[in-house]
């Protein structure tokens, strides 16, 4: 019957590898900013992902540490269709983040070995500006379609 999840239900829907969307504030007359990553999450726990791979600065970098908050969405985009949206809120910003940190993020989306020469290069950059953000869910938004 279609409805809420609940919430064993939307946290493991959260665990799952899928790719996720977040969307924060602008610091302008611009709507908000949506993008989607990679990141890792484990039941009852708070969710991460990094940001500013290749030695690039991201825009959203700037904009989730002055907001402090944002939304975090993953969807089921087949039948029975489903999502779970998280409003969180920032409680860290590791810069650079460990190893395993984003092994924790990269292992859920690569193999093993393309896993190992992702994190080594990225944290190996010359240029690199890498910040892994930790988001502690404060509210839960879902519905299961199916």
């Amino acid at each position: 019957m279609p409805g809420p999840l609940s919430e064993h239900d939307r946290q493991e829907f959260l665990a799952q590898p899928q790719v996720g969307v977040v969307s924060v504030a602008s610091d302008d007359d611009r709507p908000p900013h949506t993008v989607p990553v990679w990141y890792a999450y484990e039941p009852g726990g708070n969710l991460s992902f990094f940001t500013n791979t290749q030695g690039l600065q991201s825009r959203k970098d700037h904009l989730i540490e002055k907001a402090g908050v944002l939304s975090f969405s993953v969807q089921h985009g087949a039948m029975p269709y489903k999502y779970v949206t998280v409003e969180g809120t920032v409680v860290g910003a590791d810069r650079p983040p460990s190893a395993e940190q984003m092994f924790a993020v990269v292992r859920r989306y690569l193999p093993e070995d393309a896993a190992q020469g992702f994190v080594e290069g990225e944290l190996a950059h010359p240029a690199s500006r890498l910040v892994l953000f930790t988001i502690r869910p404060d509210r839960w938004l879902s519905f299961d379609f199916g």
